[in-house]
């Protein structure tokens, strides 16, 4: 009977030391072919769910792509896309994802995809996770369950990574990062803090946290959105005389201008105008826009403004009608290719291969960023950085050099507020023997890098330069 007793005892303790968050179960399943890719996949993709939050009904969906090198070895990241509210299947097909959509898609049939030879899944396994819930594929259950905030939402992806590797134990000893662009400068931080406490707390399954990098990131709101004056004018988007009378009116603040300073609002306001119709994202291409939202729930509505003031109203690909190609070409609208992953991500055969759950999202849509409901709570994420460093994370940061959105000089502003010292200075570094960008070391183990010629998702316009970057610091070689 004392032997009992001690069994039962030991078996409570075993059951309380390994928590819900490894006997869960989840929904995956493997996709073995998608419609627009001909014959199987010859990359190992799973899609599934995972609930977040049991009360309100939250569940998070992903892709998962194993690396193509050595997926017991090497790195395992999560991967998310910015927006917020951006579907991590545009960082799939657009960024480090081991598909391309093809750029001839004509507007009958569905856009088809190409391999892409500089994924990242070349050096690492990579989770694109749809969050926070109501981007992509990511629903809930519950009307409550919509409602998120920045804090809450990287409550809600720490509990998703929880799940994830309790359900993949094989990768629980891999080199983890967190890896993500644009609004993910928010985020990412967050979540590699509750992860970094969860460590410290031996929460279990223990996450192999090594660090995390960011491109173009939204860090601090301010520092951010201030430097677009001062990058402009180094682009020669603004003249040497209106920068400086701006600088000197708006003593060098350009958002949250007192109306009553009359000069600095007269002169910003030149200078926003010279801007406003260059493309934010990468200011050497053509500045396109969509209406994208209302081109599955509503193609009579679908308008897609192209160069030259070229508009189409109506546009009948959506009605399975063929239009000419050379009216959406490539080399003029990026946007096109936006446009196209609606129309694929709203296919019936598309959900089917994905294994998307019936009901649980009416309409797909790339980017929900104005119309979420989620609560920006947190305007600066340098304090996180900071937290990070001092635990010895290792951090890459970088920045396409042509993104007028997110520029570089934000991105330095806020890097040098948090006063590390420079251990590798500002220098060149090459791709096949050509100057790829510019990078700069600190002693937190922080590393800087422009991708020269790049946007705001840097590895959509430089994807050979990204993938060389990128496996350089994983290894942790230098640039």
């Amino acid at each position: 009977m004392l032997v009992s007793m001690h069994f039962i005892l030991l078996l409570v303790l075993l059951l309380l030391e390994c928590s819900s968050f490894e006997v869960v179960a989840l929904s995956r399943s493997k996709v073995r072919t998608l419609p627009g890719y001909q014959g199987l996949l010859p990359f190992q993709l799973e899609t599934g769910y995972v609930n977040v939050d049991e009360s309100d009904g939250v569940e998070l969906f992903y892709y998962f792509v194993e690396s193509e090198r050595n997926p017991k070895e090497d790195p395992l990241m999560l991967w998310l896309t910015g927006g917020p509210g951006c579907s991590a299947f545009s960082g799939l097909v657009l960024e480090t994802g081991p598909l391309r959509i093809n750029d001839d898609y004509s507007g009958s049939g569905l856009p088809s995809f190409v391999l892409n030879p500089y994924s990242w899944t070349k050096v690492s396994s990579i989770i694109f996770l749809d969050a926070p819930v109501g981007s992509g594929f990511s629903y809930s259950s519950s009307l409550l369950g919509w409602n998120s905030s920045d804090t809450k939402s990287s409550r809600q992806t720490y509990i998703f990574l929880r799940k994830w590797l309790a359900d993949h134990p094989e990768f629980n000893n891999n080199p983890f990062y967190l890896g993500g662009d644009s609004y993910c400068g928010i985020t990412i931080p967050i979540i590699a803090k509750e992860i970094a406490d969860g460590i410290s707390a031996q929460h279990k399954p223990l996450i192999n946290l090594k660090g995390y990098l960011l491109g173009n990131p939204v860090t601090d709101v301010h520092s951010n959105d201030n430097s677009k004056i001062l990058f402009s004018h180094r682009m020669a988007l603004i003249t040497d005389e209106l920068y400086e009378l701006t600088k000197r009116t708006c003593k060098g603040e350009y958002v949250n201008v007192d109306p009553k300073n009359v000069e600095c609002v007269k002169n910003l306001g030149a200078a926003l105008e010279l801007i406003e119709r260059v493309n934010d994202n990468q200011i050497l291409e053509p500045k396109c826009d969509t209406t994208e939202p209302n081109c599955i729930s509503d193609p009579n509505n679908c308008t897609i403004e192209l160069p030259l003031e070229r508009r189409i109203q109506g546009d009948r690909r959506f009605l399975g009608k063929k239009l000419p190609a050379l009216l959406f070409p490539e080399s003029e609208c990026r946007e096109f290719n936006y446009v196209s992953l609606v129309y694929w991500a709203n296919d019936g055969s598309v959900r089917n291969a994905l294994h998307i759950r019936k009901g649980s999202i009416n309409t797909w849509v790339r980017c929900k960023k104005d119309i979420l409901p989620l609560e920006r709570d947190v305007q600066s994420s340098l304090i996180y950085h900071q937290n990070l460093s001092a635990r010895g994370y290792r951090a890459l940061i970088y920045s396409g050099d042509h993104d007028k959105y997110v520029s570089y000089l934000g991105t330095l502003a806020w890097i040098k507020s948090l006063n590390y010292s420079i251990i590798d200075d500002w220098r060149q570094w090459l791709v096949s023997g050509q100057v790829a960008g510019y990078t700069r070391t600190y002693s937190n183990r922080m590393t800087f890098a422009t991708v020269k010629g790049g946007g705001h998702t840097a590895p959509e316009y430089k994807p050979e330069e990204c993938l060389a970057m990128i496996a350089r610091w994983l290894s942790h070689n230098p640039l």
